[in-house]
């Protein structure tokens, strides 16, 4: 029973976290850390990813099937016309850099998983990065979706990037990197979670590959609690990104500055 309580609570935290903009990867470094919990494993964190992943495929289903027909349509037609096929090659585009920059430093990124106190210290990375981009998109936030250019897609890409560090939010530093570039927060918000879609995917599928090769029998073992972390991520990642759309519409990101410094600061306290 306590391995499944166990597996809601990082579900629910993994879910909540990885869309609002505090950061998942640190509070999964940083919550079993100071519960005293031992890391569940490759494959366990794989199920949290996959029902990120799930939610955010649910909630753009409309959209996600748009965005790929159109693209695809647009490989036959050689044309750009279709705004959705456009918002598909951003997406692609966005999507390189942290591709890229995780292949390739995979093992040291990797690494900084076991430190809790770096999870800690990239948190109040997390809170400045919130805190800088509303001071400078203020007054400059009316661009749309559709007026996105492919130098606006690689920044905010390069600001993924940034989120392979735990402790640096996905969310957070995608969101302000779009505050940076004259969006609108919904707008920034919503190709944030579109430009997550391709790397969770990609993600999931090599952590699944490296899980089940290190344990191939692991995953009928485990499947309880797999199958509880992985609902309760879903779940809770939907309402997530349904939260986080409805609140962008009137409020800015400073009170999750001020989340992701209490926070950092706390953790290095209590782990000093």
């Amino acid at each position: 029973m306590d391995e499944l309580i166990r597996a809601l609570v990082l579900g629910v935290v993994q879910g909540a976290t990885e869309f609002i903009p505090v950061s998942s990867s640190g509070h999964l470094v940083l919550v079993p850390a100071l519960l005293g919990w031992p890391h569940k494993g490759l494959l366990f964190d794989t199920m949290l990813h996959w029902g990120t992943l799930t939610a955010l495929v649910v909630f753009f289903r409309h959209e996600l099937w748009a965005v790929i027909t159109a693209s695809l349509a647009s490989l036959r037609h050689r044309s750009l016309a279709d705004p959705m096929a456009r918002l598909g090659w951003l997406i692609l585009l966005g999507t390189l850099p942290a591709v890229g920059l995780g292949l390739l430093f995979k093992d040291p990124l990797e690494a900084l998983f076991g430190s809790p106190r770096g999870a800690a210290t990239f948190l109040l990375v997390t809170a400045g990065i919130l805190a800088l981009s509303e001071l400078w998109g203020q007054g400059r936030l009316g661009r749309s979706l559709q007026e996105l250019g492919w130098r606006d897609s690689l920044l905010i890409g390069l600001a993924q990037a940034l989120a392979l560090l735990p402790g640096i939010s996905r969310s957070g530093s995608t969101i302000a990197a779009g505050l940076a570039r004259g969006l609108r927060r919904e707008d920034a918000a919503r190709f944030s979670f579109l430009l997550g879609t391709p790397v969770f995917f990609a993600a999931g599928v090599l952590q699944l590959a490296d899980a089940l090769a290190g344990d191939p029998v692991g995953l009928g073992r485990q499947l309880p609690v797999l199958a509880v972390g992985f609902l309760a991520s879903a779940l809770t990642g939907f309402l997530a990104i349904r939260f986080l759309l409805h609140y962008l519409r009137r409020h800015s990101l400073y009170l999750f500055a001020i989340y992701c410094a209490g926070a950092g600061l706390l953790s290095l306290f209590w782990l000093r």
